[in-house]
């Protein structure tokens, strides 16, 4: 088994990608490193004229503007935000629960709830279960009145906005489908959340290990409860069949551990024993769930990843390949909605 694992050169050499030049992002403008809640809280004049938003990606072509707009800036500027502020920390640390985020926490135990509440049908078919449609319409019925309880009262006009990005992150109802793109939207919700203020800079840590995390339950659930097709996968060749985030911030969260390497996380026993405090880890444990077979064949990626020598190395490396694997992949940022919150039009210099 150790022949096969001790290369990593299918998408990208992880060895080389640990290169912060290439990595240089603006900080997201409203998180400024030192800034008081009050600080970071949109500006009075900055009023958002706020919009529906719709499909601006048509054409390979089209990428261009995509990587050039404002959205991609804010949207990679608050994943690199988030994986900087996480780092060295666990998820059972201690850190401050706002009001919003117990009420996105509230959101997520109502969609959990309706899985609960919407069991699957009987039918010929393994995957892809058609109760999940049913699920589905209630969310889609739903959606603008539970974003409104989450947002601050004089923002509730963004409620139709922000609500697409909700809608959009639980997968498609047509295909019953979910993948990163799904995962990117709500990633898309929880920035725009913070760009009229809801969400604030101290409420970092809670967004990622409180509702992001929580949101990941309320996904494998509804994976496992309606068979869901892996959406664009690459079988055996991509990372993971769902969800990428996860392992970019689980990663930050191993960086300078005094014990815990790469080649750790294979060892079933370590997973069991750490999973509770580590995002990366409790993705390789859903893993070991639903597959079988030896890890090396059923997730190569993961398994070849094991071989870099440190965490610092896995994370800027799997930066570089959520760029390139997801964000310049047109099959998945086609379905990418733009609206006064995530705008198309160019970055500001």
């Amino acid at each position: 088994m150790e022949k096969v694992r001790r290369s990593f050169t299918v998408s990208l050499d992880l060895e080389k990608a640990y290169d912060n030049r290439a990595l240089r992002e603006e900080p997201w403008y409203f998180w400024v490193e030192g800034s008081t809640p009050e600080d970071e809280a949109p500006e009075e004049g900055a009023s958002f004229t706020f919009m529906v938003p719709k499909k601006e990606i048509s054409m390979v072509p089209d990428m261009g503007k995509w990587k050039r707009s404002q959205a991609y800036a804010d949207y990679i500027g608050f994943i690199l935000t988030l994986n900087e502020g996480v780092k060295g920390k666990k998820l059972t640390c201690e850190y401050k629960v706002s009001e919003t985020v117990e009420k996105l926490m509230d959101l997520l135990g109502t969609l959990d709830r309706w899985i609960n509440e919407t069991p699957p049908v009987d039918q010929p078919s393994r995957f892809g279960n058609k109760a999940y449609r049913t699920w589905f319409a209630k969310l889609d019925q739903e959606a603008e009145a539970l974003v409104s309880v989450v947002l601050p009262a004089d923002k509730r006009a963004a409620a139709p906005e922000i609500a697409v990005y909700l809608k959009e992150s639980v997968g498609n109802s047509t295909r019953i489908d979910y993948g990163t793109g799904h995962e990117a939207a709500f990633a898309a919700f929880l920035c725009c959340l913070c760009k009229v203020g809801a969400l604030r800079v101290d409420d970092q840590l809670a967004i990622v290990f409180k509702v992001f995390n929580r949101y990941l339950e309320v996904m494998r659930k509804l994976q496992k409860t309606y068979r869901m097709e892996p959406a664009g996968s690459q079988g055996v060749w991509g990372l993971d069949d769902f969800q990428f985030l996860p392992f970019i911030w689980g990663s930050s969260q191993f960086i300078d551990h005094p014990t815990l390497e790469p080649r750790h996380f294979v060892d079933e026993r370590v997973v069991n024993e750490h999973h509770q405090d580590y995002m990366f880890l409790e993705c390789i444990k859903f893993i070991n769930e639903m597959k079988t077979g030896p890890f090396a064949e059923h997730s190569n990626q993961l398994w070849n990843i094991s071989a870099v020598p440190s965490w610092s190395k896995v994370n800027q490396g799997l930066i570089r390949m959520y760029k390139a694997e997801c964000l310049e992949k047109f099959p998945v940022i086609q379905h990418f909605k733009f609206g006064s919150l995530l705008s198309i039009q160019p970055a500001k210099p």
